[in-house]
């Protein structure tokens, strides 16, 4: 299964690509698609779509995961990154790739085990994780793997390439019929 993550950004946004299958999850690729800061916001947006788009149509990814927005002080920012992420989904959504939704506290927690943890940790955790010598250079691309892997860990994929799910009661009582006492 191959997971797309995304780190949105008006001026920077971060992908990464992540492979998880036959034990392992392998790193497939990273990078920023960037814009210029003179540009206008709808040729950012037109960049971010297409450099997007050229990245799902290069891997394929089976599901897509992207970083919901930080709310700050500033109107202005929310409001960019709401456009930045909206033609985010939209390329992944038109190429129907299922899309989940992760704040930046759940990625820092998945990838870190604490959801305040700096981008420099974040940095140190996904090239652990994924055991590569070098981090990506830009941390907008680290944190774009981070969301890949928060993914992961919050649907339960396995070191096989099926969906585990949630375990609920209903699923686990199903699955052990042996271990339910009957009333007599």
């Amino acid at each position: 299964m191959i997971i797309l993550g995304i780190d949105p950004g008006s001026l920077i946004t971060g992908f990464g690509v992540v492979q998880v299958g036959r034990g392992e999850v392998k790193l497939l690729a990273h990078d920023v698609v960037r814009n210029k800061p003179g540009n206008s916001m709808p040729l950012r947006l037109k960049t971010i779509y297409a450099g997007l788009a050229e990245v799902i149509e290069e891997f394929h990814p089976d599901e897509c995961a992207i970083e919901t927005a930080f709310y700050g002080k500033n109107a202005q920012s929310a409001l960019k990154i709401g456009q930045t992420r909206g033609v985010a989904i939209l390329a992944a959504v038109l190429k129907e790739i299922p899309t989940s939704e992760y704040s930046p506290r759940e990625v820092k927690k998945a990838v870190t085990g604490n959801g305040g943890a700096s981008k420099d940790r974040v940095r140190f955790m996904v090239r652990s994780l994924l055991k590569i010598d070098s981090a990506p250079k830009e941390l907008d691309a680290t944190d774009a793997v981070a969301v890949a892997l928060c993914h992961l860990h919050h649907t339960g994929l396995t070191n096989t390439t099926k969906r585990r799910g949630k375990q609920t009661w209903e699923r686990f009582l199903k699955s052990n019929p042996g271990r339910i006492l009957k009333n007599k």
